[in-house]
């Protein structure tokens, strides 16, 4: 879909300075328990299919339709998988924007589907185990946290706080 009509009017007032901007990501498994990653076209890295939330949605309404949107897949938002963000989720995109993700990733079953890149934002989609996936170019914000994809948990994930507040009492 490219840049949506709220991101191109925030860019009209602000110009390609970083935004702060929430997202999400479809953590995929295929039966043998490998990741779906796709092949951006802007870039050529390859990262998980997912995407800036737009106004009136939900992050799990966000989280099907990017899915949708770059794979072709339909599925099914299962439990969080973690909320990610900071410095290494910055992006410099090829035209000089710079946003600072912060990303709720969501693990998600497939309901339906062909899996196919859409040409528009993706020129490949295709499930990988961890050491096919850690050998390729992959976005900067995925290289960090490619082996926690891979581990097994059922709470959600987050970085640990650098620093806490005052004590009180």
């Amino acid at each position: 879909m490219g840049m949506s009509p709220y991101m191109r009017n925030l860019r009209a007032v602000w110009g390609s300075g970083r935004l702060l901007v929430p997202s999400v990501s479809g953590i995929v498994r295929d039966s043998t328990g490998r990741i779906l990653l796709v092949h951006q076209l802007d870039d050529g890295v390859w990262s998980t299919p997912g995407g800036a939330i737009e106004l009136d949605e939900t992050p799990a309404d966000a989280v099907v339709r990017e899915v949708r949107e770059e794979t072709g897949l339909s599925v099914v938002p299962r439990r969080l998988f973690g909320v990610f963000g900071g410095p290494t989720f910055v992006v410099r995109y090829p035209n000089g924007d710079e946003t600072q993700y912060v990303s709720c990733m969501f693990e998600c079953e497939i309901a339906s589907g062909a899996l196919q890149a859409d040409g528009d934002e993706t020129q490949g989609a295709e499930f990988w185990s961890e050491s096919e996936a850690s050998e390729l170019p992959l976005a900067p914000w995925l290289k960090g946290i490619l082996p926690r994809l891979f581990e097994p948990r059922s709470d959600a994930w987050f970085e640990s706080p650098s620093h806490t507040g005052p004590r009180i009492g």
